[in-house]
């Protein structure tokens, strides 16, 4: 009888922020599949204004500024060894981070053809849905994060596929997963979570949109030093910063001993 208690409270009604969360997916779900689709031919960037090579890595800056994901995401990944009380997705948004810098990396390399973006999506479809995941588990219910990380993660990848000719799914997942989780962020966490600040997360992803929009105009105000979509790599690996602080080692507490 003991054991069973568990599957009851698994199968249970749903709560009322999952109610909530059930509309805003079936939302959000519609919007993927029934608004007018765009082009991926008019949405494309061929040339990125950074394009100086160093040491024989063609558009340097913004091929080698995506080891900073590799970075975050091996960080996170370490972080995650000392913990047994991670959020639903953690896991998935290091290994996300690690695919970026892979996929981003590959595309950098050569900008001009596009059919290199899917390895750059791929890798930010994993981590985006790790992130929603960690996000849902935190503010409403960690099985609710189990589903919307299995969701996401496979709407997301089928959205980065898709985005070789009909952008639509893809702006859907990435900003209407965004607004998401902008309306969790202003919920208060649930009892027993972890407390990550996904204001903090959102702040960096809203930065890097920031600088990607701001490619050339940062790169002249700069005199020629750093472009901005360099800049956009670095603030959008820097958004794991919230998560890996919030998985910082837990003190033990323990006084030392006098022998």
């Amino acid at each position: 009888m003991l054991t069973s208690v568990p599957r009851r409270r698994a199968f249970a009604a749903p709560q009322a922020r999952e109610k909530c969360l059930i509309g805003a997916l079936f939302i959000l779900t519609l919007a993927a599949l029934l608004a007018p689709a765009l082009p991926a031919a008019a949405w494309h960037i061929p040339h990125f204004v950074d394009s100086r090579p160093w040491l024989g890595v063609p558009n340097a800056g913004d091929v080698l500024s995506n080891l900073a994901f590799l970075a975050m995401g091996v960080w996170g990944t370490e972080r995650l060894r000392a913990r047994n009380d991670a959020p639903v997705g953690a896991s998935w948004f290091f290994v996300g981070l690690i695919l970026t810098c892979a996929g981003s990396g590959f595309y950098h390399l050569d900008p001009d053809a596009p059919q290199r973006l899917v390895a750059d999506r791929l890798g930010m479809a994993v981590a985006f849905a790790g992130f929603l995941g960690i996000a849902v588990s935190e503010r409403v219910s960690a099985r609710a994060g189990e589903a919307v990380l299995v969701l996401m993660m496979v709407g997301g990848l089928l959205a980065a596929w898709v985005a070789r000719e009909n952008l639509t799914p893809w702006v859907v997942v990435q900003f209407g997963g965004m607004a998401l989780a902008v309306g969790l962020a202003l919920t208060r966490p649930r009892p027993g979570a972890l407390g990550v600040p996904l204001g903090g997360v959102i702040f960096f992803y809203v930065l890097a949109k920031l600088f990607e929009l701001g490619d050339v105009t940062i790169f002249e105000a700069t005199g020629h030093l750093v472009s901005g979509h360099t800049l956009k790599h670095l603030a959008a690996a820097l958004a794991a910063w919230p998560v890996v602080r919030a998985l910082r080692p837990v003190a033990t507490g323990l006084a030392p001993s006098p022998h």
